[in-house]
């Protein structure tokens, strides 16, 4: 495979780890995040640019029992054994600072080699909260969402100005819509105003950090 086909297929694999509504995210062998899917970064109410970089550790809190799962699969690397290890693990979720547990699977890909392989993490949440359920706290990403989409800003706008894809921004517009219950992007608009989380009177519209007043 040449250089332009090797682009074009890692192209096209980022676009549909975009779509998958799976938090997934691709790290080195030390746990550095390479790639993060949306799903992934709205675990913190983050965008998949600013989950890049960091340690899966560090975003993650590993469950006591964990350690000894984490020797293990170090050692496996070492070894070039190229199990599936299941870490459990705890963070907080978004704006809202909600605890959350589920489990990281983690998983050695690419070809066998001398060098320790990337590894891919697919989170598996516990307990994910009933989407009927109305809450008007949203994360920093969202509430940037909201403001563009009150505003009248296409997708592709939406997702240049936050620094997320198309299918990005659209992920997160749908998790608000099955949260929020409603049927299309005007009545989600409509309903942040009825929750709070948009400003009446307020143009153009601002995010929720945006509102609040500095210094008190």
């Amino acid at each position: 495979m040449d250089s332009e086909q090797f682009f074009a297929w890692r192209n096209y694999f980022l676009m549909l780890l975009d779509r998958v509504p799976v938090p997934i995210a691709i790290c080195t062998c030390e746990g550095v995040v390479t790639v993060a899917n949306p799903a992934m970064a709205a675990q913190w109410g983050l965008s998949p640019g600013q989950v890049r970089g960091r340690r899966l550790l560090d975003l993650f809190r590993p469950s006591s029992s964990a350690a000894g799962q984490l020797g293990r699969l170090a050692e496996a690397l070492r070894l070039g054994r190229r199990s599936r290890y299941t870490i459990e693990v705890r963070w907080r979720e978004g704006a809202r600072e909600t605890e959350r547990e589920g489990e990281l699977l983690v998983d050695p890909v690419g070809d066998p080699s001398p060098e320790y392989p990337s590894l891919l993490a697919v989170l598996r949440v516990r307990d994910e909260p009933a989407a009927e359920e109305p809450v008007p706290e949203v994360s920093e990403v969202e509430g940037l969402i909201l403001a563009l989409a009150a505003a009248g800003a296409t997708t592709a706008a939406i997702g240049k100005a936050v620094g997320l894809t198309v299918d990005g921004v659209n992920y997160h517009l749908g998790r608000l819509t099955r949260r929020w219950r409603v049927p299309n992007r005007t009545a989600l608009v409509a309903k942040a105003y009825v929750l709070g989380v948009l400003t009446p009177g307020q143009w153009p519209p601002l995010p929720p950090a945006a509102q609040r007043p500095r210094g008190g």
